[in-house]
């Protein structure tokens, strides 16, 4: 009998067979950080996850690439959220104060529960209405990649979501700032509600830029206040899965029992109290508010994270079926719509109740 292969042997032809999809995937963050860096409405995540999709549903996506795209794609994503904790210094949020801490907690809550539902009635799944929830209330496309593997939604749910907090962002862009001239918003409060109504980091940098370095400090702390928001929501949506996974294992033990035959569990393991990833956040959370890592470290940490979660965003986007997503698009839309007037009304009435 022949001896199995020596294991160096197998890692090499492993390696072989990822070396082309690989490669194409580098090439395919590079473009999308370039190109990020040119404007200030779509970011690198965005951008790479249409690259994917384009690569996807083109003649050039062969067979021999796809083992190297997709491999590791929920490991980049969750591997970038952890690196995102490292932009968040808790003593810089707790500085905003009680009342705005509070605003920011209520503005996330309402706004997620409340897309939660409307994506349900307008007919999306629990997984899309959930994405779309987190994506709109905290940090857009990076709250989206986050919660993905956590509720199991498919690559097509992941790219309507990405495609709305992006299409409704940059419609902010040129909305927010006439409307923060017609009521006479000073920069303080209007960088605030830039920080609390708009869903991309980059997009709330270009938004609050038109008013100022007040506004653009203010709202860049605040929409870090709402970035903190996804480990705690990303905990109870973990939970939400749990027990519902247990209903259906306990819905199946009791049909199997009518049935005659004796009760079988549902097969299967449940997702964790805490996803690793977001005990991982909070860890670099923690990291960066000691104050230990020099700039350059902090800058690293940036780059590093743009790079991972870009490219777990391309291999998301070579999984897309352009199609699907055009019959499934109309229902994103209207949540997205919706979602974005809630937030924006709401938040702006909470910065003008604001003492």
């Amino acid at each position: 009998m022949p001896s199995p292969p020596a294991r160096p042997t197998l890692l090499r032809a492993r390696t072989r067979s990822l070396a082309p999809g690989l490669t194409v995937v580098a090439a395919g963050v590079a473009v999308a950080v370039w190109m990020g860096s040119l404007q200030s409405v779509l970011g690198p995540l965005v951008i790479a996850l249409v690259l994917g999709v384009l690569l996807a549903n083109s003649p050039l996506y062969a067979p021999s690439l796809r083992p190297g795209v997709t491999t590791g794609t929920k490991k980049l994503l969750r591997a970038g959220v952890v690196l995102l904790g490292l932009q968040l210094a808790l003593p810089d949020i707790v500085a905003l104060g009680l009342p705005v801490l509070g605003l920011i907690v209520a503005c996330v809550a309402l706004s997620y529960v409340l897309t939660l539902q409307l994506g349900l009635r307008l007919g999306l799944t629990r997984a899309g209405a959930t994405l779309m929830a987190a994506g709109f209330s905290i940090c857009g496309a990076s709250a989206i990649a986050g919660l993905q593997g956590v509720v199991r939604a498919d690559d097509d749910e992941t790219a309507g979501a990405v495609a709305m907090v992006t299409l409704y962002g940059s419609l902010m862009i040129v909305v927010l700032p006439v409307l923060g001239g017609l009521l006479g918003l000073s920069e303080d409060r209007f960088g605030m509600w830039a920080g609390l109504a708009v869903h991309e980091v980059a997009q709330v940098v270009a938004v609050a830029g038109t008013a100022g370095a007040t506004a653009l400090a203010v709202a860049t702390v605040v929409k870090l206040g709402r970035v903190l928001m996804l480990a705690p929501v990303a905990a109870l949506a973990s939970l939400g899965e749990r027990r519902r996974a247990a209903v259906l294992a306990g819905a199946d033990r009791r049909g199997r029992s009518a049935a005659g035959s004796p009760g079988v569990p549902v097969s299967g393991a449940r997702p964790p109290v805490v996803p690793l990833f977001v005990l991982g956040f909070l860890v670099m959370v923690a990291v960066r508010s000691l104050g230990i890592l020099p700039d350059q470290v902090l800058a690293l940490g940036r780059t590093v994270t743009t790079v991972l979660l870009a490219a777990g965003m391309f291999g998301l986007g070579a999984g897309i079926d352009v199609r699907r997503l055009l019959r499934t698009g109309g229902r994103f839309a209207a949540v997205g719509a919706l979602s974005t007037v809630l937030l924006a009304g709401g938040s702006l009435l909470g910065v003008l109740l604001l003492p």
